[in-house]
């Protein structure tokens, strides 16, 4: 069935809707990125005008003012996470994290050994740069997951050697929401004198993390998937028991520690920090809240479809992710179907064709599935009334187009 076989129609969901004046398009990809939240806009709106000054300016009010947002935004970032104000080096990311954390271990300790140990489901942010130290020798080991997502804590012991420098296992997996034992793999790496080190970009501000009891030496953290700004981020380095070393990836002036050089991003964390504050006031009762509407779109669309398939765990999953396959469907046309909701597919467009999604691959899930894939991120400002939206829309498209296909 080609896709444009299908043309949609005004549906009876949005019939009803109107008379609710429900504001379309409806967002819900919450795990690609999120609105910034008016709080922290507000926050930082200050430090784009009149305290414009560079926190490196140590000789007048302007970089004194800077430097104190600076030192603000430092301690509400460790505050949520556990940790102590000097362990936070500002990036411009989770990827830019990601690089400083795998390359800068690896250069550091390349003298005590050359093997690092990831999973196939990491963001390509971890995939590319274990890569990218193969071309100089190192040995990397990608393990496998369960048909849940799930890492196997026997393979991951199976795999550690003496000369195992680094772990590197994402908290949360972007597109499946599954939630990895990483107290556990901490555990395991540090028995073993092996660093660990998580990308929890999809985690922070989502699920508790603190730093110690889970036995975390680096962590990825991410503005923008938590209501902050894009281009802002941070790395996590522990700094006693052990007390952790990275070479940086870019010189200059020395700046976070001589890990990171540049002239930091006083608005960028400003609002890093107020979105860190407002998470550590209202995670649990937020976290409650989308699981409320994330079951909410489970149940409306599952009861009313016969042939949908969740990937990955629901027991160990981020409150606000919902990963659906749907059989007998065209992944393409159904993106199509509801132009008016903005999710993610399970599957990536390159030059000519749409790829089934790796992550989903690793699970198990048959091509033809992972293309019929939606990833479903709630978030903060997602309503029940969007939610039964959505859920009608989804039924409806699913429906019509399996009729299509007879």
């Amino acid at each position: 069935m080609g896709v444009n076989t299908f043309h949609r129609t005004e549906s009876s969901s949005e019939q009803r809707i109107a008379a609710n004046e429900l504001k379309l398009p409806i967002y819900m990809d919450n795990h690609a990125t999120t609105r910034v939240d008016p709080r922290v806009v507000e926050a930082m709106l200050p430090y784009f005008s009149e305290h414009f000054g560079n926190a490196a300016s140590h000789s007048h009010s302007f970089g004194w003012a800077a430097e104190q947002a600076v030192k603000v935004g430092r301690e509400q970032v460790a505050k949520l996470i556990g940790a102590n104000a000097d362990e936070i080096i500002f990036t411009s990311g989770a990827t830019e994290s990601d690089n400083l954390a795998i390359k800068g271990v690896a250069e550091t300790y390349k003298e005590k050994g050359n093997h690092i140990i990831t999973a196939v489901t990491e963001h390509k942010a971890v995939l590319d740069s274990c890569k990218h130290l193969e071309k100089y020798g190192f040995r990397v080991t990608y393990l496998r997951v369960q048909k849940d997502g799930l890492v196997d804590l026997d393979d991951l012991r199976r795999a550690m050697d003496d000369q195992t420098i680094l772990v590197t296992i994402m908290a949360a997996n972007n597109e499946t929401g599954v939630l990895q034992p990483i107290a556990e793999i901490g555990q395991l790496c540090h028995k073993r004198g092996a660093l660990f080190h998580t990308d929890a970009a999809q985690a922070v501000a989502k699920i508790p993390i603190n730093v110690n009891p889970q036995n975390i030496d680096l962590m990825s953290i991410s503005a923008h998937k938590m209501y902050g700004p894009k281009g802002m981020g941070a790395l996590y380095v522990r700094g006693k028991d052990p007390t952790v070393r990275l070479s940086a990836i870019i010189d200059g002036g020395g700046h976070e520690h001589g890990m990171r050089s540049g002239t930091l991003n006083v608005p960028g964390i400003v609002g890093l920090g107020k979105a860190c504050a407002i998470a550590a006031e209202e995670m649990p009762k937020e976290a409650c809240h989308l699981a409320g509407l994330r079951n909410r779109l489970r149940d409306k669309i599952m009861s009313r479809l016969e042939q949908v398939f969740i990937n990955g765990s629901m027991e160990h999953r981020l409150p606000g992710n919902l990963n659906l396959s749907f059989a007998n469907v065209d992944g393409e046309a159904l993106m199509l179907g509801f132009n008016d909701i903005a999710v993610s597919s399970g599957a990536a467009c390159t030059s000519a064709k749409m790829e089934p999604s790796y992550v989903l691959q690793a699970l198990g899930c048959e091509d033809e599935l992972a293309q019929s894939s939606i990833r479903f991120g709630l978030g903060r400002f997602n309503t029940e009334a969007e939610v039964d939206y959505v859920a009608d829309r989804v039924v409806e498209t699913v429906r019509s187009l399996r009729e299509l296909s007879l």
